[in-house]
């Protein structure tokens, strides 16, 4: 007999820290490295996934990684993760990054990418996690829309293989 999963909220696990980018994050035009933003965009994500599943997880995807604007140096940026879809042992989190300017308070959104982590056992297998009860409009919005999204994955799997 299956032991019966519990069941959380997005709101339970939700993650937003902060960065300040300084000039060893920065290319010659004095903006931001893609890489930093999408490290930090995963650290985000795999606070948001663990916090979830209450387990260690590793990122095994990441998906639709957008960079909309620049980031300047001496910007700080909030980085913003939510759980968007539970599978049995995987999880979607989705991630939004602004830049705002210290010293006029403008923020602008520059980054939103999709990151797919599994939770691990003791031994370092998948491990089966609780379920997500979406309850706002916008939490039912981003699970439909990452349901499709794995619906999207796993057929384009079947076409290129």
């Amino acid at each position: 007999m299956s032991k019966k999963r519990s069941i959380k909220s997005p709101k339970d696990s939700m993650i937003e820290m902060r960065e300040m980018v300084m000039p060893n994050h920065t290319n010659p035009q004095g903006t931001i490295f893609g890489g930093v933003v999408m490290s930090w965009v995963d650290i985000a994500a795999a606070m948001c996934a663990s916090r979830h599943a209450e387990k260690p997880v590793v990122t095994v995807h990441i998906a639709d990684i957008d960079f909309k604007a620049p980031i300047k140096v001496g910007n700080h940026v909030l980085i913003k993760a939510s759980l968007n879809y539970v599978g049995k042992t995987s999880m979607i989190v989705g991630v939004k990054v602004e830049s705002e300017n210290p010293y006029t308070g403008k923020s602008v959104k520059t980054t939103k990418a999709y990151l797919t982590f599994v939770a691990l056992d003791e031994d370092g297998q998948p491990t089966v996690i609780p379920d997500l009860k979406p309850e706002t409009q916008d939490e039912i919005r981003r699970y439909e829309n990452a349901k499709k999204r794995v619906e999207a994955k796993k057929a384009l799997s079947k076409t290129l293989k």
